[in-house]
This record gives C-alpha cells, structure tokens and sequence, in this order.
C-alpha cells in the first residue's frame, strides 16, 4: 500500500504490517488511510477470507502518533475512525498479532479485532488518562466486555499496564506466542480459520456483533435472514458432500452460484 503498511495476501490471509518501527508504529494519518483501504479491499476481495494486523520492529502500536496530534493532525478516516479501523472494523475476522507495546489506541485497535495472539512480552494499555486525553476509540466501552468491569476500571482510570500472562488469563488474548513469534502463530490460526466455508464465516462474525444489541426475546427471528441465506447456499450442500464422502470440501463460486439460481438471488449477507 504505502511505505507505512506493509500488505502481503497468501492462502486466503491479508497480513497486514504497520511499519512505522521507529515511533512504535504509532498511528499518523497516512497509515490510517493506508489501513482504512487495506481494510476495504480486504472485504471486497473474494480470494481473502482473514485478516492479520502486526506491527513491525517488535512493536504492536503506541497508539496516535503525538507529534502529529501536537500539529493538529487526528488519524481519524470518516466512517471507520481512528486507524481507520475502530469505528467499522471489516466484515470478515481480523486478528491482532501483538509483539511489545499495544498502548492507547493501539490496545483499542487490538479490542477492535475478533481474536488476538500475542507474544510472551506483549504488554497492554490505556494510558490516555495520564496525558490529559480519554481513550475515545473504542477503550472505554469495548474493555469493560471483555474483562470484569473493575479490572477494565482499573486500567481505565489508572493507566495501569496488563502483560501479557494477565490478559491471557482474562481471556483478552487467545493465544501466547514465543517472543517473536505472534506474527507466526496468528498466521496459522487465520489459516485455519480461511479453510472453513467463506459465507459462514462472515455470516457468523456479523451475527455476533449484531446481536450484541438484540433483545433476548428477538435474538432468533433476528438472526434468522442471514443463516437462512448460509443455509440455502451452495457452501452449505458441499459442506454435507463432502462430510458423506469423506473428503475435504472444496468452497467455490460454482456452488454459490448455484444456491443463488436455486434461492433467485444472491447469498450475501448485505441487502
């Protein structure tokens, strides 16, 4: 994309890089429009199924850039936020390969991902409150879901840093990885995610999110339009063939576009 992003695309997997080494890959607004459209492609892309997001010279991010911010410059991109990332994170999974710091909006780019590895040495944060700012991409409302609210308090308000064996244990990160090594290890776990069925695993994702602000009650009659649409497709009869015959399914546009003349339309999960 840019000197600043690093993009390579392989098996279905988009890894992205931030590439900023010298400022802890902390994010100026050349990056975050670079990730904004690294993001955007990443979606409308049908050969990709996952994205990866890691920061290079064993650093994660720092969050925004402060020099920059100190000259009135905000990584803020319309419509996705900060990192161009955090307010419309993209439709298909992304996860956080994190080596060294991940501190202020680099731990909310983190919160904004759907799983996360991280290296023994990671550490996490949210800092803002000792440099007279709010954590406002995202920390403030995503942290307090994903650990016991006095803890996500305590790392609020006091700025207190979490290592990476104390997120682990929180169930913040998904896998620890050898130092060095998250970038690897987050690779693997894409891939493994990219080999199941496209369509579902964006379904899937966007069920998740959505039904966060569901009533109980509704959840159901909800969710029911799009794995209808999952359940109708071509994906779905090759999941079954292939399970029958004892073989590997094979996803592809000729099943899909077969579900799409069966059903007299798409199978998309937008519209």
């Amino acid at each position: 994309m840019t000197d600043v992003l690093q993009v390579e695309d392989a098996g279905g997997v988009r890894i992205l890089t931030m590439n900023r080494p010298r400022a802890r890959n902390a994010v100026t607004l050349e990056l975050a429009q670079a990730m904004a459209d690294a993001f955007a492609e990443l979606d409308a892309d049908e050969r990709l199924a996952v994205g990866v997001i890691a920061g290079a010279g064993g650093a994660f991010c720092a969050g925004m850039d402060l020099k920059g911010f100190a000259r009135g410059e905000i990584p803020i991109i319309p419509g996705r936020g900060f990192a161009g990332l955090v307010e419309r994170p993209p439709e298909k999974p992304l996860i956080a390969a994190v080596e060294g710091y991940a501190l202020g909006g680099g731990f909310e780019v983190v919160l904004a991902c759907d799983l996360v590895v991280a290296s023994s040495t990671a550490v996490f944060g949210l800092p803002e409150v000792t440099r007279g700012l709010t954590a406002a991409a995202g920390g403030l409302f995503r942290l307090p879901r994903r650990v016991p609210y006095h803890i996500a308090m305590e790392l609020i308000l006091t700025g207190r840093q979490l290592t990476a064996g104390e997120a682990a244990r929180l169930g913040l990160v998904n896998r620890l990885a050898d130092n060095g090594a998250a970038r690897a290890t987050a690779t693997e776990l894409a891939r493994t995610v990219a080999a199941n069925a496209p369509l579902a695993v964006r379904t899937s994702k966007r069920v998740v999110v959505e039904s966060a602000t569901w009533a109980p009650a509704d959840a159901f009659a909800l969710q029911w339009p799009y794995v209808d649409r999952v359940r109708k497709s071509g994906d779905a009869r090759e999941g079954a063939r292939a399970f029958a015959e004892k073989r590997q399914p094979r996803w592809g546009a000729a099943g899909q576009e077969s579900s799409a003349g069966r059903t007299g339309g798409g199978i998309g999960v937008d519209g």
